[in-house]
């Protein structure tokens, strides 16, 4: 299981801004509790279709520093595809365990 992040590029309220996505949403959530994220900032269904946190990009250099993969715009979107969840379901385990490097 991986930790993803993609870079800094989202700019608001002063900051720049990145999302944290995990193939697993336990491994997810475990990782956000590392870095010291509240799970009230958890952005998952039925608000998205993806599970993620959005965090500064001080936060994804701790992140990075934690064992994060950094990855381009185009892995997570890879990554976003994968966890992705369709009407309630997850996409299938044998989809979701590709590798960010091997889809890239």
């Amino acid at each position: 299981m991986a930790v993803y992040v993609d870079d800094a590029i989202w700019h608001w309220a002063g900051r720049r801004w990145c999302h944290l996505m995990a193939d697993d949403m336990a491994e997810l959530h475990r990782f956000a509790a590392r870095l010291g994220l509240h799970r009230s900032s958890y952005q998952g269904p039925p608000k998205t279709t993806a599970p993620h946190y959005d965090i500064t990009a001080f936060e994804r250099d701790r992140a990075l520093r934690l064992g994060a993969v950094a990855c381009s715009r185009e892995e997570i979107v890879t990554v976003f595809r994968r966890v992705k969840v369709h009407a309630g379901k997850k996409i299938p385990a044998q989809v979701r365990a590709v590798p960010v490097a091997e889809v890239a």
